[in-house]
């Protein structure tokens, strides 16, 4: 790019009436990107390699798009599915489609055909926008498709390739149809925007469903923070991935309503972040915690990078308190943590604005959000005590695709299914997963304690743990690690011994494993349901 980029502040997007500025708020998440454009045409909206969208160029680009869709025959409430990777195409895919009234369905592009397959049945998608790399992924997934009994809901979907050569039967971007006005986006708030599947699809999967009012609520709760996390001088990070809620509305949502700067990259890769913060000079970090921790094991090279970087924002699980204190000291570079799941289009919490960064602590619940800890009995319980964390606010999804199973219930409440609790001060802290509760001899366990005390030990650079079935107890403790160095022989034989000190004996591991990596999802979090599925399948004599 030629050395880093310069920004320079904007202000939000206003109207008159009777001489009155007032506050116009979007009804149409494309919206923000018109605003923008309209706001700062000239300003650098993407950074995607060695190209450089102006906000002027990616608005008549998206609307270029829009028409091409819309000439498809595809009408308001169709599905897009999309797989491409962080880059202008994804964004201007992304945009295009709710501009055009349509449902985006982002998906992985590293997912293996049969995991694309479900996405796309289930989805109902009319078309589907990939890239020379995910093609012949979906080409395997269309054929697969074609073979289908005749009745079921998914039968054919024309694909469209942004780049490479096309195979018969598929469109080019070029050879969209684009004549005619430009698409109105539609003014419903409450019409669906979004399906987001979970990480790893097997079984039938279930999609939340995000509103255009869901999305556009949590961008504008986020910005409501003092200070906001992002501003409009802002070079944003942009490697968390866009088929994720963290990447798509935490990261790109802020961008399109601050105006800022994103730096798109096409791996979550902590040496490849790296490079391009400096190479952009990068002043806002939005990251997963598994990527801080590498970091903090290279703190002086890291250092040296971040040199522009105002803050790191660090979301999808919260990190050891003696991690972030570590790296903030070694880089001087502060850690602004959150709470959040795609249900509630993500942010529920963040420590941004709290008077102290509490230990453990995801912060308080952001500006329109309200939480609750209620017990089995559906109680609120006392501050202190853990339970399970409900949330309420116009961010919260319309349930799961497509008949709206699991949507917030009586009183607007979603009940997240995770244990926390929250401090006199309303800071929330995390417990664990209700799902990931172990119970042992008819104790509950909570793994992320055991997780917490196996780190103490001198050696350990990550661990999960997870609850495995047993006759005697119900269930056993099974702790995973990953040494920080290839002497580690004996580490299994510590990891017990201290755990022998610190925990009572029914959390206590019944077995470490020494592992070389623990596989993570696609926002960064240790995929325990994995870690579950490989010790049925060896109990099964299957691996």
């Amino acid at each position: 790019m030629g050395g880093p980029l310069i920004r320079r502040a904007t202000t939000p997007p206003c109207a008159r009436l009777d001489g009155v500025k007032i506050r116009v708020p979007p009804a149409n998440v494309a919206e923000l990107l018109t605003t923008s454009a309209q706001r700062d045409g000239d300003g650098i909206a993407l950074v995607d390699g060695e190209r450089a969208v102006t906000w002027r160029s990616l608005e008549a680009n998206v609307d270029d798009l829009a028409r091409g869709l819309s000439g498809l025959g595809l009408v308001a409430g169709n599905r897009v599915g999309i797989v491409l990777p962080n880059g202008v195409e994804m964004v201007t895919t992304y945009l295009a489609a709710l501009r055009a009234g349509l449902v985006a369905v982002p998906v992985n592009p590293q997912y293996a055909p049969g995991e694309v397959e479900r996405v796309l049945a289930d989805a109902g998608a009319r078309v589907c926008v990939t890239d020379d790399a995910g093609a012949p992924t979906v080409r395997a997934t269309l054929a697969s498709l074609a073979t289908r009994p005749t009745g079921e809901r998914q039968v054919g979907v024309p694909t469209i390739v942004v780049s490479g050569q096309t195979a018969q039967g598929e469109l080019a971007y070029a050879d969209l149809p684009r004549s005619g006005r430009p698409v109105l986006s539609p003014q419903d708030p409450e019409s669906l925007a979004v399906l987001l599947y979970p990480s790893g699809t097997s079984g039938r999967p279930r999609a939340a469903m995000l509103s255009h009012r869901a999305l556009l609520a949590n961008v504008e709760q986020c910005s409501q923070t003092v200070p906001p996390p992002m501003r409009g001088d802002d070079v944003v990070l942009g490697v968390l991935p866009l088929f994720h809620v963290y990447g798509l509305n935490a990261v790109l949502g802020q961008v399109l309503m601050q105006g800022a700067t994103l730096v798109l990259g096409r791996r979550f890769d902590p040496a490849e972040a790296l490079s391009l913060i400096e190479a952009s000079g990068v002043t806002l970090v939005p990251i997963a915690p598994p990527v801080i921790v590498a970091w903090s094991a290279r703190a002086a090279e890291v250092a040296a990078k971040l040199t522009t970087v105002r803050t790191l924002l660090s979301g999808a699980a919260t990190l050891p308190a003696e991690v972030v204190r570590a790296f903030e000291e070694r880089t001087g570079v502060a850690v602004e943590q959150g709470y959040g799941l795609t249900e509630a289009a993500p942010v529920v919490t963040s420590t941004i604005g709290t008077p102290v960064h509490k230990p453990g602590s995801c912060g308080r619940a952001l500006p329109g959000i309200e939480l609750r800890i209620v017990n089995n009995a559906g109680e609120d319980v006392e501050a202190g005590d853990p339970g399970e964390v409900w949330v309420r606010g116009d961010n919260l999804f319309s349930g799961y695709w497509p008949d709206g199973e699991g949507a917030p219930g009586e009183g607007g409440w979603l009940q997240t299914g995770d244990i926390g609790f929250l401090d006199p001060d309303g800071d929330l802290f995390m417990v664990d997963r209700l799902k990931e509760l172990v119970i042992v001899s008819g104790f509950n366990v909570y793994p992320s304690e055991i997780e917490d005390v196996i780190s103490e030990v001198d050696g350990v650079r990550e661990c999960a743990v997870i609850g495995l079935p047993d006759e005697a107890s119900g269930q056993v403790v099974v702790a995973y690690v990953v040494p920080s160095s290839a002497e580690s022989t004996d580490l299994a034989d510590r990891v017990q011994a201290h755990c022998a000190t610190r925990l009572a004996r029914f959390k206590q591991p019944a077995a470490v494993e020494v592992v070389d990596r623990l596989p993570h999802s696609a926002s960064g979090k240790v995929a325990k349901g994995r870690l579950r599925a490989g010790q049925a399948r060896r109990q099964m004599g299957l691996a």
